[in-house]
């Protein structure tokens, strides 16, 4: 077995930033076994697996493939790093023809567009429900101690809990919070929660262009403690901010250690194009 793959560092511009993906172009049916091993060896937090859909399909020309994640543990429903990543390796790797590529996924068909600065993913927007603390209140504990929460929402689709800081805090403390996710899986044990978001408010006036949100992301029920920057956890958190705050167009700053930003819009059918830069920093051969 041979097989191109590749790392990129999502999210960024810079190399060592952002989120880093593997990705593994597919020529031919890879046996179901490989796909877990294969992310495992990578020990990231999601390998990507690009296959053709029909055998007169080609890397080059074609728009339109399939698309599989990977944590080292688990197959993923949705991941907007690992997707950014693949879409870089076909436009700047291996010089797809094409301006939008569409990729089928087991969350339906999303869509890969150049832009000048970076790639622009076009992603399902999930909503968030009010959440009781007292449900919730012995995980948000553990996480966190006794920080104060000024809102707890949750979103059935990707089963993520968000929880929003107070507006007392700052981004310092955001980063450097120390967050205990290690006893989260045996709290939650019906399967409801599969990641956690914490999120704080933006800082008006910081800075010459200011980010609308911040937010850290842990996802331990998929052996993910913290995910650095997080395509997926921006589904649920533009759809709470844009109501928040009143508005479509949006800066957003995961505050991970590599830490990653995001470039947000609601899209008029209701769903969220989110823009970000990629740096790919290995290329190879997988041989087993």
């Amino acid at each position: 077995m041979k097989l191109p793959i590749f790392i990129a560092d999502a999210f960024t511009a810079t190399a060592f930033r952002g989120n880093p993906a593997a990705v593994c172009l597919l020529e031919n049916i890879l046996e179901e076994d490989n796909h877990q091993q294969i992310a495992r060896e990578m020990n990231l937090s999601e390998t990507a697996f690009i296959r053709k859909l029909q055998p007169t399909d080609n890397f080059i020309q074609s728009s339109c493939f399939g698309l599989r994640w990977f944590t080292p543990v688990s197959e993923v429903p949705l991941c907007g790093h690992a997707t950014l990543a693949s879409a870089a390796v076909l436009f700047h790797k291996i010089k797809n023809t094409n301006s939008t590529l569409t990729f089928v996924t087991l969350s339906g068909e999303l869509k890969a567009r150049k832009a000048e600065d970076g790639i622009v993913l076009d992603f399902p927007l999930y909503p968030t429900f009010p959440q009781d603390f007292h449900e919730v209140g012995d995980l948000i504990k553990a996480a966190i101690g006794d920080t104060l929460v000024q809102d707890i929402r949750y979103s059935p689709d990707t089963r993520k809990l968000l929880v929003r800081l107070s507006d007392s805090y700052d981004r310092s403390f955001l980063e450097t919070l120390k967050v205990n996710t290690e006893p989260l899986p045996r709290i939650d044990r019906t399967g409801r929660v599969k990641g956690l978001i914490l999120t704080l408010k933006g800082e008006p006036g910081e800075q010459a262009a200011p980010y609308d949100f911040y937010s850290r992301y842990f996802a331990p029920w998929v052996g993910l403690p913290e995910d650095p920057v997080t395509g997926s956890a921006h589904t649920v958190l533009s759809s709470y901010w844009s109501q928040q705050l009143g508005k479509k167009e949006m800066r957003a700053f995961q505050c991970s250690r590599r830490g990653g930003e995001l470039n947000i819009s609601l899209r008029a059918d209701g769903r969220v194009d989110m823009k970000g830069g990629v740096a790919i920093v290995l290329e190879g051969t997988l041989t087993a």
